[in-house]
This record gives structure tokens, C-alpha cells and sequence, in this order.
């Protein structure tokens, strides 16, 4: 069994914590990915529980054992890193059975073993070949080789797609998701790339200044963010985030936001009293055209076209306001428009403590 559990787990550097007790369960063969932008501390994180950085507190489990001050070669996890750390003067071959070749693993076996990795990451032809002859995309199935050949009981990859194009990471995530489907193995992904955390993790967490600030599968935290934190920073383009004042006005509930003004969704307003104040996060991809004189008035600065979808940047008032419309609605550099949104799709947030209204409860 190679369920993960981290236990009030701090790195402190001096006085300054970059991990705050953090605490998390990850299944056996599950694939969890760690989230956030640079600097929250999930790298940190990922290195504590390879044993490449000291826990200054807490405890660290890899199945029933206790690894908090375990040696790394005796935690049998294996680090897929951003920069490959191939051996350039070694060819592929060599560099993928380097690692049993010290263990004293026997040359028959080092080659049954780099044989089926190689296979299974379809580089069998690039086994002579040396790290300066590989593509980006090459070295990193080699270094994801070298991890599997190892048959660890944990994969542990920090941002390991982070130095390729766009093209190649989107193939490198299908070839990881496969690698995990085929071996069953626990994985721990780190990356601040929101998109290869949705599409990549059984569960995500979202770290922010050294916390995990969620915990869940993708969709649920798409669609129930638990602060502003999480709602802002997963999903892409970011969630608008708008502040206004809760009104009742012959029985109409609207939350006013200078010049926009959207109808307060009933299962969010409870406990919500007149005169409140509340942010309002609008997705970017739930706005549309209004088609009667429901919604807000805007006038547009930007038009993208992104092919299946267009991006239109506007002004109300103050308030800038990013919508992903639909490719077949005309939109004009410098005209007015109304945009809408369902009641349904509205997010509310606690402007003090930030936390979303899920059902009222703050």
C-alpha cells in the first residue's frame, strides 16, 4: 500500500514558514495534484515527502510507515524533476538502468527492465541516442523512464512539463495520464499550471502562501470554490470578481455593483440581510449577449478571437469585466452591450474573511 499521509506537516527557513501545518491523505494509486503559484510552497512540500528537504514539524507516512526521517533511497519513491537531471554523457539507454546498475541489480534484469519502460514510453528507438540528441519531449519520457524502471511505490513530478511548448505539454499530459493508468503506481504532480490540474488530477490541492486552501476533485472545485482564492486562481480566464451591496426591492433581490446590478441567487442569500456587502465572482464563460433588457450594460475595449470562442474585455463603469463568448455573437471594438448571467452560476463571497456562501454559511 502506498497511501501518503501528511501530518501537521511545517518547513520553517529561520523565522519564515513556507509549509504551515499542513495536513493531507492521498490514496493509494491515486493521482493528487498540488496547485498554486510560485512560491505557495508546494514544491517544498513535494521534496519533504521525497526526504530531499527536512520536516522542521509534523510526520510523514508512506503506508504503515513512518518516514518523516527516513533516508530518500529507503522511502522507494521516485522524483521526476522540471530540468530532466539526465547524465549527458551517457546515452538513453544507460541513463535509464543508471540507477538499478548501483543498486547491483543484474545486467539481465536492468535490460528486461529498461526494455519494457522503453516500450511502454515508446522511446525504443531512441536507446542510443545521448540527452543533447532528444527533444524537450524526448528527455522528459526519459526521465519519466528512469522513475518507472525503478518500480517505486511513489511517483513524485515537480512541474515536470514546465519547460516545453504548448503542443508538447498538452501530448506529455496524455502520456502521463496513461503511464498512470497502466501502472496503478501514486502519483503527486506539482505545477502552477491551473489546466494541467484539472485535466491531470483524481483530486487537486490548492496551496496559497504555504496552506492548502481546498481540497477536491476538479469539477467540485471549479464549481464550488471554498474562498476567492481558489475561485480567482482555478479556471482560465480567471473569475471576475466584482463587489456590490444586496438590496430587496419589491420582492426583487438584486446585488448591486455600481453599474452592474445581477439578481441575488436564492440559495446563496441566506442569512444575507439588506445593506450587506458582497464580492460577486461572474466566470468569464457563463456571461452571455443578453437578448431583452435582462442584465448589465457594458461597453467593449477588447475583442480576441480564439477560434471555438471569443474573448471580449469591457468596461461598466469602474468595473472591467472579462467575458468567454460564443464565436457566432458579432462584438464590436467600442460598442454597448448587455451581457447576462444565470442566477444559478453566481458565486458570493464574505468580503472580510473571503469565503464563499455555500448555502448561506460563511
Amino acid at each position: 500500500m502506498a497511501e501518503i499521509c501528511l501530518r501537521d506537516i511545517t518547513k520553517r527557513y529561520g523565522t519564515q514558514e513556507v509549509v504551515k501545518s499542513t495536513n493531507l491523505n492521498i490514496a493509494d494509486g491515486e493521482f493528487m495534484v498540488l496547485v498554486g503559484p510560485s512560491g505557495c510552497g508546494k514544491s517544498t512540500t513535494l521534496r519533504m515527502i521525497a526526504g530531499l528537504e527536512a520536516v522542521s514539524s509534523g510526520s510523514i507516512h508512506i503506508g504503515p510507515r513512518d518516514v518523516t526521517n527516513m533516508h530518500p533511497k529507503s522511502r522507494n519513491v521516485a522524483m521526476v524533476f522540471q530540468n530532466y537531471a539526465l547524465y549527458a554523457h551517457k546515452n538513453v539507454r544507460d541513463n535509464l538502468g543508471f540507477g538499478l546498475k548501483v543498486r547491483g541489480t543484474e545486467k539481465s534484469e536492468i535490460n528486461r527492465l529498461v526494455a519494457n519502460a522503453a516500450k511502454m514510453l515508446d522511446i525504443e528507438e531512441l536507446l542510443e541516442r545521448k540527452p543533447k540528441q532528444l527533444s524537450g519531449g524526448q528527455m522528459q519520457r526519459v526521465a519519466l523512464g528512469r522513475a518507472l524502471i525503478r518500480e517505486p511505490e511513489v511517483f513524485l513530478l515537480d512541474e515536470p512539463l514546465s519547460n516545453l511548448d504548448a503542443k508538447m505539454r498538452v501530448h506529455m499530459r496524455e502520456e502521463i495520464a496513461k503511464l498512470h493508468a497502466s501502472t496503478g503506481s501514486t502519483m503527486i504532480y506539482v505545477t502552477h499550471d491551473q489546466v494541467e490540474a484539472m485535466t491531470l488530477g483524481n483530486r487537486i490541492a490548492v496551496m496559497n502562501a504555504g496552506e492548502v486552501q481546498q481540497v477536491g476533485p476538479p469539477l467540485e472545485i471549479y464549481d464550488y470554490p471554498t474562498n476567492i482564492f481558489v475561485a480567482s486562481f482555478i479556471g482560465s480566464p480567471e473569475m471576475n470578481m466584482i463587489t456590490g451591496v444586496f438590496t430587496v426591492q419589491d420582492a426583487q433581490k438584486t446585488i448591486s455593483c455600481g453599474a452592474i446590478s445581477v439578481t441575488a441567487p436564492d440559495t446563496l442569500i441566506h442569512g444575507i440581510t439588506p445593506g450587506d456587502t458582497l464580492v460577486v465572482g461572474l466566470r468569464p464563460e457563463h456571461l452571455t449577449v443578453s437578448t431583452d433588457t435582462n442584465g448589465f450594460t457594458v461597453t467593449v475595449e477588447l475583442v480576441e478571437q480564439m477560434g471555438a470562442q471569443t474573448l471580449v474585455v469591457c468596461q461598466a463603469g469602474e468595473q472591467k469585466i472579462r467575458a468567454l463568448l460564443d464565436r457566432n455573437d458579432t462584438i464590436i471594438k467600442g460598442e454597448n452591450v448587455r451581457l447576462n448571467i444565470n442566477p444559478e452560476n453566481i458565486h458570493l463571497f464574505d468580503p472580510e474573511s473571503g469565503k464563499s456562501h455555500f448555502s448561506g454559511v460563511v
